[in-house]
């Protein structure tokens, strides 16, 4: 390990492998965005990163940005002359060819400027190699990871946004053709009118809400019983809340069903809302006896010193207090019943009383067109994705609230 620990090494090596990774992430980019031929090359990528990497390194104590703009010069004057790190096909547009170099050098550079910070060309300490190596790590997570959750939403995005004939023509095509205006959301329109998915949103929606209300009024009163008061096996009760989530809900499928049929239960909406709560009973119980667990126990004894009862404890100081992570139990938990489909698809049949995930799943036939299918998905996803997105400061602050007591 030590001899690694050189800038002249260091900079080369994550240079070359970050340039790798920046070229893969815009040739894939460049070819879903324009439809074009963008591939990464493997030899000029590295010696791309490589030269970069160096031009990056702090000799003397400064770093001067005359160089890895002198470099990226060079690359991308070699881009256009047939080498470097991004290779386009023969008929692709000029424009496009140069956005995709300029964007994998660029990108490059800049991650390097920033990753090779601390790093001179001489002999590393530990701190500044790991430094180094810590910071392309987590530039290489962050794109991966963007990049699972961004390609499939976006394939599924243009996907629906096509007709039938240029699916057809061309299924690996994800460019769209914006000259047909609001005729690129007939997919959509089709849906709500022909396939009543305004029905399903609406059923998802209910039963995702009734789903929290009879979560919250079992969980939190268990929750408060295991945070705060003392009774016999508390402590094994405590560490036992979340073993239903060791038995997979696929295993439990069959049970469910045999159930569900013999007790008239199966294919009905009211079935729905009372097997949701029991896979979200356990973690909301969890989630909030760790918060209970952080306020603090004088003020609830003040109130029952002052002559409130247990409930009215509970009802007039605890509760107002556990807001936050009340509001984050009932988001995560409107996520899980929302997105839930094994139940659904197993204990529906009747079309009238689907939800939402059994709606899509009726449209994966090859008798309905593979648009309306993203349209569908496309319609699950976003209103969740900006539940999520608009709550997501609320939830961090409900989850992380209660972890320091006091």
């Amino acid at each position: 390990m030590r001899a690694v620990r050189f800038g002249y090494v260091t900079g080369p090596v994550l240079g070359a492998l970050w340039c790798l990774v920046v070229a893969t992430t815009v040739a894939v980019a460049m070819s879903l965005a324009t439809g074009e031929a963008f591939r990464p090359t493997l030899w000029g990528a590295l010696v791309a990163g490589a030269a970069l990497g160096l031009a990056c390194l702090r000799p003397g104590g400064r770093r001067a940005p005359i160089w890895p703009v002198a470099v990226a010069a060079v690359i991308l004057a070699g881009s256009a002359a047939g080498f470097g790190p991004l290779a386009v096909g023969g008929d692709t547009g000029v424009l496009a060819a140069w956005i995709g170099w300029l964007g994998a050098v660029g990108f490059t550079a800049l991650g390097l400027w920033k990753m090779l910070d601390e790093c001179r060309p001489g002999r590393l300490t530990r701190h500044e190699f790991e430094e180094a190596v810590i910071r392309f790590l987590t530039g290489f997570g962050y794109i991966f990871f963007t990049a699972i959750v961004l390609i499939p939403f976006y394939v599924m995005v243009m996907t629906s946004l096509k007709n039938q004939s240029e699916l057809m023509a061309n299924p690996l095509d994800f460019t769209i053709d914006l000259s047909q205006g609001w005729g690129l959301l007939r997919s959509y329109a089709e849906l709500m009118t022909d396939y009543d998915f305004g029905r399903y949103l609406w059923t998802s929606f209910y039963v995702s809400v009734l789903t929290v209300l009879i979560t919250l009024a079992f969980a939190i009163p268990g929750a408060y019983s295991v945070a705060r008061l003392r009774f016999r096996g508390q402590a094994l009760f405590a560490r036992s809340i979340l073993l239903i989530y060791m038995v997979p809900m696929i295993v439990l499928a069959l049970p469910i069903y045999i159930g569900f049929s013999m007790t008239g239960l199966r294919n009905t909406i009211f079935g729905i809302v009372m097997i949701y709560p029991v896979t979200t009973i356990p973690v909301a119980l969890y989630m909030l006896q760790g918060y209970f667990r952080g306020l603090p126990a004088e003020v609830e004894e003040a109130g029952l010193m002052d002559g409130l009862s247990r409930l009215k404890v509970i009802w007039k100081i605890t509760l107002p207090l556990s807001l936050p992570a009340l509001a984050s139990v009932s988001l995560y938990v409107f996520m899980i019943a929302w997105n839930e489909f094994l139940l659904a698809f197993m204990l529906l049949d009747d079309p009238s009383k689907f939800t939402l995930t059994r709606g899509i799943a009726s449209l994966n036939s090859s008798e309905v067109p593979r648009q309306h299918l993203m349209a569908g998905s496309v319609i699950a996803t976003v209103p969740i994705m900006v539940l999520f997105l608009g709550l997501e400061r609320f939830m961090t602050k409900g989850l992380t609230a209660g972890s320091v007591k006091g």
